[in-house]
């Protein structure tokens, strides 16, 4: 029976990495949903079944404090940036500061990002864009999705040029046909801690922790640094 997860998309790819191995010393292979952090705890307070959650450390320490996970089994992953991204091929557009982001979106065709309510990049990227007052004016060419995956899927297939996309770096390292450009510049970056817990309804407790281990634990740390987490 394989491992089943709730899982940040930010993790994704590290996820799917370290499965061979869990497989390899188990032989027990990894299944679940992956998405935006509040999707993922949504569905495990409707009761979906659970052995290892990823999510932002803050959520994580809220489960902990509420018994739905082992709080001896929470452990950092690193930070994560929040970064812009184009269809690989495409012109770099400055990003450096404040005006220089303004100004790029301004002339891109169109902006993508993940769910401005319950994925981490989506919320803070909505907030930026109200900060840098380009919100309005934008509007029109605003396409969110239910993930960051998601959007840069949707970008790397784009077909029309000057298209620009915001998500988690580790989901803009993980998909193939886009670039990272960069970070969000300063005052208008963000650095999000993720953590690994086991379920405490786990019912693989024993392999549950063991993969909990493996994604924090230094067997993982150079793809975690490789991916772009920061630890």
């Amino acid at each position: 029976m394989d491992l089943q997860m709730l899982c940040a998309g930010a993790a994704r790819g590290l996820v799917k990495a370290m499965e061979a191995t869990l497989v390899a010393e188990t032989g027990t292979g990894v299944s679940g949903s992956f998405g935006a952090v509040g999707a993922m705890r949504e569905k495990l307070f409707a009761g979906e079944r659970c052995d290892v959650i990823v999510l932002t450390a803050a959520l994580i320490d809220e489960l902990a404090a509420s018994g739905h996970v082992l709080r001896d089994t929470v452990a950092p992953l690193g930070r994560v940036g929040t970064g812009i991204a184009v269809r690989e091929g495409e012109p770099l557009p400055e990003i450096g500061d404040g005006p220089a982001l303004a100004k790029a979106l301004r002339a891109a065709t169109g902006i993508l990002f993940p769910d401005p309510a319950r994925a981490t990049a989506g919320i803070h990227f909505a907030d930026v864009l109200k900060r840098l007052g380009v919100d309005a004016e934008v509007e029109a060419r605003l396409s969110t999705f239910p993930n960051g995956a998601t959007a840069m899927r949707e970008l790397a297939q784009a077909t029309r040029p000057g298209r620009i996309g915001c998500t988690q770096i580790t989901e803009i390292r993980y998909t193939p046909g886009v670039t990272l450009v960069g970070p969000l510049p300063a005052g208008y970056a963000l650095q999000t801690v993720y953590s690994v817990a086991v379920c405490a309804k786990a019912a693989q407790p024993g392999i549950a922790g063991l993969f909990a281990e493996l994604l924090a634990g230094p067997a993982s740390l150079g793809l975690r640094e490789a991916s772009g987490f920061e630890t």
